[in-house]
């Protein structure tokens, strides 16, 4: 190989085509000042600022908090006409072409979730989609962002998975992407947060922690962390690395919250700080529980929905809503890896790991939606119903993550098992061979039917066409029984019996009533506040009897209802009192799921095939 001139060994690296400065503009207020130089314009240039983020669908508008948006060439301000907007998130540019043009602008930024961009004096977070606008021509240019540092905020570090390029001790500085898909999908933490780090796979992985409180126990949080990152390369590669050289886990813990959203090279989290695992407590909580299958499904995602993505997502449209039938997979088969490979990885035992599980399957059995929408349309429909849930979303939608999760059960435990001539197979060696047959990239549900055909040698065309475009029940108990899983039955909850769901912080207020239920039948609506309860029959005037009872939450109706059946409701429904004539139905059941054959369910659960 010859040997380089000195001349090319000292060519300077290319200059950005587009410069992105992200200041602090003012703390208190919550904003944050970008400068976009775009090095060589078009005549008329136009930019826009997303209307939503992959992997969380949902048109959210991020322009209605961009404020001041203003241009200039040189140090010629653009008049007021040469720079216009065209519609709710796009601005057209008329200047000089070729020459560098400079827009600067304010976005406020308030809103403490994985989505969007927050900013006060504790941390600084934000997503490109809701600060970096795009500009249309030059999306496969080299973009540079440059976050500075605050002067009044010394004790801050930054973290982000973007590319380094001049980069200070703390993190501050610019960082590179080589498209703008790359720069949005690179979110930024800024404060004085907790960091570690592990390798997994012989990659590096870093986890940085906001808002943790003393009792945070760090070194438990990366050891898991790590058990769960192997598991997983493990899972798609065996021995071979990943297909990325490092990756970033943010948490932020804050007193109320829960959430995540993933990215190519990292993830943003939020847990409650309770969830966190303590110093000097052993035992695992169910809230760390949670955290832990939190940490586990966004990290899949890795694989699943950032590389391996629905076709219809191949490229982003970030003006619009991006329709895709393939929710249920990408959600719904996250949803069922991300506690399985928990068990996998040992921490979970088989108990828990069917306790989580029994709760996903009467999710779903209980929900009247499962009978009225696919799991197909639910993705679909995911812009207008899911991301926007109402009094009515349990009777007239079913969740793609929750049903998309059993869908991945039935046909793994399908493969596992064969029925006829068809070859014992999983659904691991499934999704490793539309890994391979997609390359890692676009996939469709033409894709998932070949390699499931690949897998076991006979066709799953019927399945798919019931499990995922029908609205039929699943085969579950069939399939649990046939892996070691005994489906026992249990008393439901007195809600559910009812068919209500209801808020009790403040006496009991109805948030839903399900379909064909005793409580829909009575006349309940949402928004009701239950108060009482009175017999049937009527007190005779002047007696000196208690007429009903107070109910200050719902399990105190079976302490007063005693042996009726049949009582009045009392209810406050838009100031006025009403009384519903309610008949308490028979007690209903739910399932429970429970280890029945040690060895079958071993078989399932903690060997990968």
């Amino acid at each position: 190989m010859p040997t380089p001139s000195k001349s090319s060994r000292t060519r300077p690296a290319p200059s950005p085509a587009l410069d992105y400065r992200v200041e602090i503009a003012n703390l208190n207020a919550h904003l944050f000042k970008v400068t976009l130089t775009i090095a060589e314009p078009a005549a008329l240039q136009t930019v826009s600022l997303p209307v939503w983020i992959p992997g969380s669908y949902l048109v959210r508008e991020f322009a209605g908090q961009l404020q001041g948006l203003r241009a200039r060439q040189g140090s010629r301000a653009l008049a007021a006409g040469q720079l216009t907007q065209t519609d709710k998130c796009t601005w057209q540019v008329r200047c000089a072409a070729a020459r560098p043009l400079v827009l600067m602008y304010e976005v406020y930024a308030n809103d403490a979730s994985v989505r969007t961009s927050a900013l006060n004096d504790l941390r600084g977070f934000f997503n490109g989609t809701s600060l970096c606008l795009r500009v249309h021509g030059q999306e496969q240019a080299l973009h540079e962002l440059e976050v500075v540092a605050p002067a009044s905020r010394p004790d801050w570090s930054l973290a982000t998975a973007l590319t380094p390029h001049k980069v200070a001790k703390s993190g501050f500085g610019s960082y590179r992407a080589q498209s703008y898909d790359e720069l949005v999908d690179g979110p930024v933490e800024m404060g004085a947060f907790w960091s570690g780090s592990f390798k997994a796979g012989g990659v590096p992985h870093r986890f940085v922690v906001a808002g943790a409180a003393p009792s945070f126990d760090g070194a438990r949080l990366l050891a898991d962390a790590q058990k769960i990152c192997e598991a997983q390369i493990r899972f798609w590669h065996g021995s071979k690395k990943p297909p990325f050289k490092h990756y970033l886990f943010m948490l932020n813990a804050v007193d109320d919250g829960y959430g995540g959203l993933e990215h190519g090279h990292s993830t943003a989290l939020i847990c409650n700080r309770r969830d966190l695992p303590r110093q000097g407590e052993p035992k695992v909580s169910e809230g760390y529980t949670t955290l832990r299958g939190l940490i586990s499904h966004e990290y899949f995602h890795t694989w699943n929905v950032k590389r391996l993505r629905p076709a219809e997502l191949a490229r982003y449209d970030y003006t619009r809503e991006n329709y895709t039938e393939l929710l249920w997979f990408f959600e719904g088969f996250t949803s069922y890896y991300d506690d399985l490979l928990l068990r996998r990885c040992g921490l979970l035992d088989n108990a828990s790991y069917l306790k989580l599980l029994n709760k996903t399957v009467n999710q779903v059995m209980q929900s009247p939606g499962r009978l009225v929408q696919s799991v197909a349309e639910a993705s679909f429909d995911a812009w207008v119903k899911y991301y926007r849930p109402g009094e009515n979303t349990p009777n007239a939608t079913v969740s793609y993550y929750s049903k998309g999760a059993l869908v991945a059960l039935c046909l793994d435990l399908s493969l596992r098992a064969p029925a006829g001539e068809a070859k014992a197979s999983s659904l691991d060696a499934v999704m490793r061979l539309l890994w391979t047959r997609c390359q890692g990239g676009p996939m469709s549900e033409s894709d998932l039917a070949a390699a499931l055909l690949a897998a076991s040698g006979r066709h799953f065309d019927a399945e798919l066409a019931s499990w995922v475009h029908g609205k039929g029940e699943l085969p579950l108990k069939e399939l649990l029984e046939r892996h070691g899983v005994g489906v026992l039955q249990e008393p439901a909850q007195l809600a559910q019996r009812l068919g209500l769901r209801v808020a009790e912080s403040q006496g009991i207020v109805v948030k839903t009533v399900l379909r064909g239920s005793a409580a829909e039948q009575a006349g309940f609506c949402a928004g009701d506040e239950w108060l009482g309860l009175e017999p049937a029959t009527k007190v005779k005037s002047g007696q000196a009897t208690a007429a009903g009872w107070r109910l200050n939450k719902l399990d105190d109706l079976l302490l007063y209802a005693g042996k009726q059946t049949k009582m009045l409701a009392l209810v406050a429904r838009d100031k006025r009192l009403l009384r519903l004539n309610l008949s308490l139905p028979p007690p209903e059941n739910t399932w429970r799921l429970a280890a029945k054959d040690a060895s079958l369910l071993d078989a399932w659960l903690n060997h990968a095939a």
